[in-house]
């Protein structure tokens, strides 16, 4: 499958990036459900290093109901997941899945006017990071 994520690097630290992004999905649509320190995560589970990694669970409710109400397995896709890594020390990678892309795991979920546009709002706000 080409083209499925959006992503962007970026100047700064993993905790400063997931705030801007927290704040940049807001008008959007998107909220935050939860957030993972995979990083934290690895090493409090198998004593292993691995750089800052956070794992966003977004959501848009609209496109989320939409979704839902034409395929009750989209409830396995979500949240989306965005993720804020760290390449090296003042470098980080932000990088979500398309949500058209999501759906192509599920049949009978058709790519509407909303969830292409909320695709879009969504790579407008990456790529502005």
């Amino acid at each position: 499958m080409d083209n499925l994520s959006i992503q962007k690097e970026v100047s700064g630290n993993v905790d400063d990036i997931c705030q801007k992004v927290i704040e940049a999905i807001k008008p959007v649509g998107f909220g935050i459900l939860t957030r993972i320190d995979f990083d934290q995560k690895i090493h409090e589970k198998l004593n292993e290093k691995i750089n800052r990694c956070v794992i966003l669970g977004a959501c848009n409710p609209k496109l989320a109901l939409e979704a839902f109400r034409q395929s009750t397995e989209v409830a396995l896709l979500i949240p989306c997941n965005i993720v804020v890594r760290e390449i090296e020390a003042g470098k980080v990678i932000v990088e979500a899945m398309r949500p058209t892309m999501m759906l192509e795991f599920i049949k009978g979920v058709a790519k509407s006017d909303s969830i292409l546009k909320a695709e879009n709002d969504l790579e407008k706000v990456i790529l502005a990071l």
